[in-house]
């Protein structure tokens, strides 16, 4: 056992005694060290309940032959971090968090591992550690909140709070109606009901086989998700106990090119948020599989959009999905539509890809059927049996409501490396705009100029130096977006950011623009009144002002640099790539 290292032998007698002052006995030296780590955190709706859960997994470690050591990463909730400089260290988090995990992990030399996540960055940070230790891993999240409803039946969630902030600015709804959709947007613990970051990540655990069957689906505080605890943990101790199990199911054995690739075509499907492209290029990164944005529009053609969850409609939530058949369901829909794939329209150029096409990945499926599953099976037998329930909820491939997937990839003048469009989310009017600019510098100007009124009907809103860099930390911008929706200019304004956007955010936002404007990307130069052309059909996003003029501005240009006064984000600044590239930190300096 890897633990061997920390545990046997006469010259491990002080680790031992150490060992014995956590109430190890004799004969748990002989069994498997498992770390269960635990997000739990009292502030996160998803995570104050993960202490209990932590519980079940140790009491089912125990019984059937493990010793489970708990240790803790931090979280950030990122709706309560929103709209001020605590979203600063929202995405820097994911950092930390995989930093720990492969620091408790190594330093203690644990053979296999669980791990608990829930929301935002901690689902992706947690992966991203799973990959750098490379033992055994089980995810197992804490679970989706219900929905939440109104009185008079209006179906709930946390954007619906967001959205009445600018509703009730623009006189759209009373004080006493904002109150109670405060009080009943998010009635329960879990990560918010819909298919936002972290439900969207959850799912993706299942995409790739690194969780369970029913992990992002399956409601939080339920016995339906505590005996999926239970048998998390005893698959994952089955493993632990035996040596040709635990080389086999290496996480990197799992978590490979197959299920980087598996995971985005189940992204496109279900419309899942923007924020999983940036956190899937750094986990193909940690990874070391070569996959870039380009490849991201190739798989994009050949999935059908079956599933639209909440913010893209707004009646449905994870809960109507897991009734519905869950992601199993969506997975089997999609494998069988017939799509004529070449390798060169499957997949990115790595040579990585290549190989595994040539040789394992059916002509006829847009998912790789024969990838691993932490549970023993390939996908495709996993899903094999799974069947759609309610076609309301999952439509088949047939009546999809597109039969490209549920984002995309732009590119142009303003975005020479890729921005990232949730087109599920967008209204037909918006998918192909024209515009002027209305420029700010922060996500704080933002705000007050649209609740201002500086914002009207045909502007593009430009929100800028918020890239990973220029913010640092890449903010999302959930408060302006909601305030544009809000104040009903949802399908008359278009909005566009090096920033990122919440899971929740829906319209015509477009993110993630690389090269970023602290980077001297042409998103720094647009002014004021500027025509920009958004063109889905064509994949675009063009400033159009002539090349000289773009010239004399470039000469003048001086990068705005926002004082910083956290030693964690100057650091951060220095070191993190672009959204491009995953906004993961450089571990070289040129």
């Amino acid at each position: 056992m890897r633990s061997d290292i920390i545990k046997k032998g006469y010259q491990r007698t002080p680790h031992r005694s150490l060992l014995r002052a956590t109430g190890l006995q004799d004969s748990d030296f002989d069994k498997p060290f498992i770390g269960v780590a635990n997000s739990y955190i009292d502030i996160i709706p998803g995570h104050f309940f993960l202490n209990r859960y932590a519980q079940i997994i140790k009491e089912e470690i125990r019984k059937v032959g493990g010793v489970p050591f708990e240790f803790n990463t931090i979280g950030v909730d990122d709706g309560i971090a929103m709209g001020h400089s605590g979203m600063l260290y929202s995405l820097p988090s994911r950092e930390l968090i995989a930093d720990s995990i492969e620091t408790v992990m190594n330093a203690h030399a644990l053979d296999a591992m669980i791990c608990i996540p829930n929301c935002d960055k901690i689902v992706p940070g947690m992966l991203m550690g799973a990959l750098r230790v490379n033992v055994p891993t089980i995810f197992v999240s804490g679970g989706p909140m219900l929905a939440g409803k109104l009185e008079d039946g209006t179906i709930l969630d946390l954007n619906s709070a967001f959205e009445a902030v600018g509703a009730f600015a623009n006189g759209k709804i009373d004080e006493k109606r904002l109150y109670e959709i405060e009080c009943k947007a998010c009635p329960s613990g879990g990560s918010c009901s819909g298919m936002f970051t972290a439900n969207s990540m959850n799912t993706l655990c299942e995409a790739m086989g690194v969780a369970l069957e029913g992990n992002g689906t399956i409601p939080a505080l339920t016995k339906e998700r505590e005996e999926l605890l239970r048998k998390a943990a005893r698959r994952i101790v089955e493993i632990a106990l035996d040596s040709t199990l635990s080389e086999r199911f290496k996480f990197r054995n799992v978590l490979n090119a197959k299920a980087v690739h598996n995971a985005f075509v189940v992204d496109m499907a279900m419309g899942g948020s923007t924020n999983t492209i940036l956190h899937m290029l750094a986990i193909a990164k940690e990874a070391e599989v070569d996959f870039g944005l380009e490849s991201i529009n190739q798989i994009a053609q050949n999935v059908a959009h079956i599933a639209k969850i909440a913010p893209a409609l707004s009646t449905i939530h994870m809960e109507d999905i897991n009734k519905a058949g869950g992601v199993n369901a969506v997975m089997n829909e999609i494998a069988k539509r017939n799509v004529n794939l070449t390798q060169d329209t499957r997949i990115s150029e790595s040579q990585d890809f290549k190989n595994i096409i040539s040789h394992t990945m059916p002509k006829d499926s847009i998912l790789f059927l024969d990838a691993l599953t932490i549970t023993g099976e390939t996908l495709g037998e996993r899903i094999k049996n799974a069947k759609i329930t309610d076609s309301n909820i999952i439509r088949h491939n047939e009546n999809a409501y597109s039969q490209i997937g549920g984002l995309k990839i732009l590119y142009g003048n303003l975005a020479l490396e890729g921005a990232v469009l949730k087109v599920a989310a967008v209204a037909e009017s918006m998918k192909e705009f024209e515009g002027t600019a209305v420029c700010f510098n922060s996500q704080e100007e933002a705000i007050k100029g649209i609740a201002g009124g500086k914002v009207k009907a045909g502007n593009v809103v430009v929100i800028r130096y918020e890239g990973p860099k220029g913010g640092p930390g890449m903010q999302e911008m959930l408060s302006p977006t909601s305030l544009i929706m809000g104040m009903g200019l949802g399908e008359s304004v278009a909005l566009i950011t090096d920033g990122r956007f919440s899971g929740a955010t829906r319209g015509g936002c477009i993110g993630h623009i690389s090269p970023e404007a602290a980077e001297g990307g042409l998103i720094a130069l647009v002014e004021d009144g500027d025509k920009i052309a958004i063109s889905v059909s064509k994949g675009s996003l063009e400033l159009l002002v002539d090349s000289q003029t773009l010239k004399s501005r470039k000469n003048k240009w001086n990068p705005i640099k926002k004082e910083i006064k956290s030693k964690w984000l100057k650091r951060y600044a220095l070191l993190v790539s672009n959204a491009a590239n995953g906004a993961v930190l450089k571990t070289e300096i040129p």
